[in-house]
């Protein structure tokens, strides 16, 4: 399965997304979709990757925050972010 991480990177860079630094990319997670800045690097990332997989068969990159939504729990995203550090 591949991931068209150019539309992603160009969503990320939208001017809904202001106060992203470059090289960072805004996700929202949760049910109370709460924003959290993180590297462009974790799109490499295995783990990362199956979060992306849940994205796109849920909005297909049709994401309405502006930046990239994230379809799980606030815990489990914290828990994978943590260990790509």
């Amino acid at each position: 399965m591949g991931f068209r991480l150019p539309s992603i990177i160009k969503r990320s860079s939208s001017s809904k997304s202001v106060g992203v630094p470059k090289g960072y990319l805004a996700v929202y997670v949760g049910k109370e979709m709460k924003r959290f800045v993180i590297p462009i690097s974790y799109l490499k990332q295995k783990l990362f990757q199956e979060l992306l997989s849940q994205s796109e068969e849920q909005f297909e990159y049709d994401h309405p925050m502006g930046g990239l939504t994230i379809p799980c729990r606030e815990e489990v995203f914290l828990d994978i972010t943590s260990s790509l550090n």
